[in-house]
């Protein structure tokens, strides 16, 4: 449901280990085109869709971040397991309605968070849970890219109903990557700015945020969109009690520094390249990582990478976030 860009990727892998039996969007023309490929029927309105007699399994929620929440709570009472992008809502509330449709309905409702596949992460997960960093003092998270005024261009980028805002659509996988690293976060404070994006956005293009951690440590998130010509970093350092660690690149993908007291990084495989738009990229294209993982876990072979409620939690962190954001501006 939905067939943008980010669709075209997901039915490249659903293809290779599965069916693509429909697509669907409200311009038809392009749900054609995404359907050519596998002979998959295509639809321009979701609630036919949903009532077609298909061999569908699962359905994949690629719409606008404002309609996720809607699409998935329609696809998981027309009996279907729903495969949600981020951010899987724009509120708590709708996540949580969400999940409880989801076990009303005895369906899983999977949250796509495809950094944690990245090579780099997934190896500083692991060094946190053996504690090789001992005790966490404190943990910076840096998000810079560059979205011009062509990416806002006659879409529903940028909008405060669809879009939701640069955290949301930007930069929640590297919030999703604080979380499931370090936990939830307390005593959040933070500037905001929007420097070069009033004319084709509705929210805010820079922040700097400061917060805690519930597990000890602080932390601080500094991110903007207005950097010029391209992507410039996407990184997180990690100081420790036994030394320092640093992953970063446009994102995310490389380990830049690790010094710690008795433990020396192995030699990783090569992240996949970002999703590549043309003008612009966005994260590792690790799409093949969750669909398989959907897979898997509908056949009993294993857990979900991303449950719901990890879903649910990057939306709680973000939204009040902006509720610091919120009320600066209303200040």
């Amino acid at each position: 449901i939905g067939c943008g860009r980010i669709a075209q990727r997901h039915a490249e892998h659903i293809q290779k280990v599965g069916t693509l039996v429909a697509t669907c969007d409200i311009q038809l023309e392009k749900a054609q085109s995404l359907a050519e490929s596998s002979n998959a029927q295509p639809f321009a309105d979701v609630e036919e869709l949903l009532a077609t007699k298909l061999d569908i399994d699962v359905v994949a929620i690629c719409s606008p971040n404002g309609l996720h929440a809607q699409h998935s709570i329609q696809a998981l009472k027309a009996g279907y397991h729903v495969l949600c992008e981020k951010p899987i809502g724009l509120t708590v509330a709708e996540c949580g309605e969400m999940i409880q449709t989801a076990e009303k309905m005895n369906r899983r409702l999977f949250a796509i968070k495809q950094n944690r596949f990245n090579p780099p992460v997934a190896a500083v997960k692991q060094l946190i849970e053996d504690g090789k960093l001992g005790k966490i003092f404190n943990i910076q998270l840096s998000c810079f890219w560059n979205r011009n005024e062509a990416y806002y261009e006659n879409s529903w980028k940028g909008t405060k109903d669809l879009d939701g805002g640069t955290l949301f659509t930007q930069f929640s996988h590297f919030i999703d990557l604080l979380y499931w690293l370090f936990g939830d976060i307390s005593n959040i404070q933070g500037k905001f700015a929007d420097f070069n994006h009033k004319d084709y956005t509705d929210f805010e293009d820079s922040g700097f945020v400061s917060f805690d951690f519930l597990n000890g440590g602080m932390g601080s998130l500094n991110y903007s969109t207005s950097v010029a010509n391209q992507n410039l970093e996407s990184s997180m350092t990690i100081i420790g009690q036994n030394g320092s660690v640093k992953i970063g690149g446009q994102y995310m993908n490389e380990v830049e520094v690790c010094n710690i007291t008795g433990y020396e990084m192995p030699e990783l495989a090569p992240t996949n390249p970002g999703n590549d738009y043309g003008p612009y990229k966005g994260s590792a294209a690790n799409h093949n990582y969750v669909i398989t993982n959907v897979i898997d876990t509908l056949n009993a072979r294993t857990a979900p990478t991303t449950n719901a409620l990890e879903g649910l939690k990057v939306v709680d962190i973000i939204e009040r976030i902006y509720a610091v954001r919120d009320a600066q501006f209303s200040n």
